[in-house]
């Protein structure tokens, strides 16, 4: 019945990679199409694979090499990995020393024992986490290849993201676990060697097909082509599943226009599916226990509530199906799935469904190059869970507290880094998380002061829809909100992001000036920002001036709920004062303050009130 179905879906996701192939004004986008037959033997944790990849080169470039990716193998002593989770300032614990001490049986690895391009044995390189692939013959732009390979591999122990026997006894997290083409755009090829940060994929289509002891229950990636013959709650209702005939099953899997494919597996996975009204599937795979089986049952609720909320707000989730799967090593996002630890308090295990489920819309549909801008997937992830788990808990508290709190910090630490930097570039892990994940949130909740709120949401649903399986970068995400908006941008960018400029106005006097009142305002910080001042006065009532900058060539609008603007004044980023004449006696007034909203990211805020 699935399969019937699928047939349309292929065709649409087919025209959408050829349309998305040759837009962009001379961007491109490449396409693979995958087929892969993989025998896990569960005794030895090792596994070994047949791989055909159909490549189309949409770019107009001649390629006379290629370039996959062998993440498994990072999970070795003297990795880069390795060296790099020993030395850093401040290493991550899940990772630290453990890869030096792994013994044979507990590494990673992964390799390609042979491969073809259209039947041609070609030449390759292993280098560690990088196979290096010279080509027979060149692929000329707008043609397409078939690569051949046989590979093996073998899972690690459970360190970060992939692996076995996770410390909540999951026996397979396999995530990073097959030969993986690296992505070649206009920036040319992105082979980034494996040391722990994030991912930048391919979209194509995906069939694979896994055989696995019997009793093991799979989950993840992709939907499920056979399961009247697989059952564990795949099958239709009434359906009687045959007994198998071996001592193993062959999972046979589908997953259109998606970069990546993951998978759980564990015989003792309970496999919970709910069915939204929108004909969206969402699959649990937990182990039953003490600490699991009520906050799963429970999160069955949730996790639809998410995917609605997400889809309302931020762009329609494009495919059926999503897995929340129990495993790997705290929470990570896949195509149409996530892997987390599974042993938590229901609303830390809501907060990172709802976390993982939100990099759907950023990391997997429109999949910027996460390690160039990851502020641009984990940042507007967190800032989009935060808002969703605010709905979803009637939070009335602001939702993205957390996320200026922690760029603040990061501020104040002295160890913030641009947000420019390459992910595995930065100096320690927490100017990185800091970065990406609270100074990315702050990037997207403080443009809604800058642009106002209703363009910038409006952004928002257009970028998506936009870009939508593009890989758009910070140029794209910002013309989009000065189309939206009508003002000019490039200043916001150019300060927020290259650069650790800091906010911080302030209130330098107020006084009489007469029957009126002069108000002289400061910039002291290095990152101008347009003003928002607001005067509350003696009986309640409250007024606003408005100052923005020069260089953003309009004004926002009037928002809703606050208070009426009374002037407007643009002041140039040059000058370092900006003095206005109120004209209102000052003992009518009770306080003057800078962005009561808090929305501007003022690092000093004790100078943005005076009360009387």
């Amino acid at each position: 019945m699935l399969r019937s179905k699928l047939k349309p879906f292929f065709g649409l996701f087919l025209f959408a990679v050829t349309t998305a192939a040759v837009a962009q004004n001379g961007r491109f986008q490449q396409a693979v199409d995958y087929k892969m037959d993989v025998q896990m033997d569960v005794k030895t944790n090792r596994y070994t694979g047949i791989q055909k990849l159909v490549y189309t080169n949409n770019s107009p470039d001649t390629l006379d090499r290629v370039f996959y990716h062998l993440y498994y193998n990072a999970f070795q002593p003297g990795s880069m990995m390795d060296v790099r989770s020993r030395t850093i300032a401040d290493p991550d614990k899940r990772v630290a020393d453990r890869i030096s001490k792994l013994a044979p049986d507990e590494i990673g690895y992964l390799h390609a024992k042979t491969l073809t391009m259209n039947g041609k044995p070609v030449n390759f390189k292993e280098v560690e986490t990088i196979l290096e692939v010279s080509l027979p013959e060149p692929i000329l732009p707008n043609t397409s290849v078939t690569f051949d390979m046989e590979f093996e591999g073998q899972v690690p122990v459970q360190i970060r993201r992939s692996g076995r026997d996770s410390e909540e006894g999951v026996r397979y997290s396999m995530s990073q676990w097959y030969p993986k083409m690296a992505n070649y755009d206009e920036q040319g090829w992105h082979s980034n060697p494996y040391i722990g940060r994030e991912f930048y994929g391919i979209w194509g289509n995906y069939e694979v097909k896994i055989t696995i002891d019997k009793s093991y229950v799979i989950g993840g990636t992709g939907y499920l082509q056979n399961p009247n013959e697989i059952g564990h709650g795949y099958q239709d209702e009434g359906v009687k599943v045959p007994a198998p005939k071996g001592n193993t099953l062959t999972w046979h899997f589908v997953a259109p226009q998606v970069h990546d494919f993951m998978w759980g597996a564990d015989n003792k996975y309970q496999h919970d599916k709910v069915k939204m009204d929108n004909g969206i599937t969402v699959h649990h795979f937990f182990i039953p226990g003490p600490k699991t089986s009520e906050n799963w049952e429970k999160l069955k609720e949730y996790t639809p509530k998410a995917i609605s909320y997400l889809s309302e707000h931020f762009g329609q989730y494009p495919y059926k199906q999503f897995s929340v799967v129990q495993g790997g090593d705290g929470g990570m996002e896949y195509a149409m799935s996530t892997l987390i630890t599974g042993e938590r308090s229901l609303a830390s295990l809501v907060g990172v469904m709802v976390h993982e489920l939100a990099h759907s819309w950023y990391h997997g549909v429109l999949a910027s190059n996460e390690s160039l801008y990851p502020w641009m997937d984990e940042g507007f992830t967190s800032y989009a869970s935060s808002l969703t788990m605010a709905n979803i808990f009637q939070e009335s508290a602001s939702p993205h507290r957390g996320s200026y709190g922690g760029y603040y910090r990061l501020v104040s630490s002295g160890l913030e880094e641009p947000m420019s930097t390459h992910s595995d570039h930065y100096h320690t892990n927490r100017a990185y998380s800091s970065a990406a994940y609270s100074k990315g949130a702050v990037f997207m909740a403080q443009l809604g002061y800058v642009i106002g709120e209703e363009a910038r949401d409006r952004g928002i649903l257009r970028y998506f829809n936009t870009w939508k399986f593009k890989h758009p970068n910070v140029n794209d995400l910002v013309r989009i909100m000065e189309k939206e908006s009508g003002l000019e941008l490039d200043w916001y960018k150019e300060y927020f992001v290259y650069t650790t400029k800091t906010i911080d106005y302030g209130i330098k006097e107020v006084k009489a000036n007469g029957g009126n009142t002069e108000i002289t305002l400061e910039r002291i910080g290095l990152m101008p920002m347009p003003v928002d001042l607001v005067i509350t006065y003696k009986d309640g009532s409250q007024e606003s001036i408005y100052l923005p900058l020069v260089i953003m060539r309009g004004e926002k609008p009037q928002e809703k709920g606050q208070p009426t603007r009374i002037h407007t004044e643009a002041w140039p980023w040059t000058n370092l004062s900006k003095t206005l004449i109120l004209t209102k006696p000052l003992e009518t007034i009770k306080s003057v303050e800078i962005d009561p909203t808090k929305r501007m990211a003022d690092v000093q805020q004790e100078n943005n009130l005076v009360k009387f």
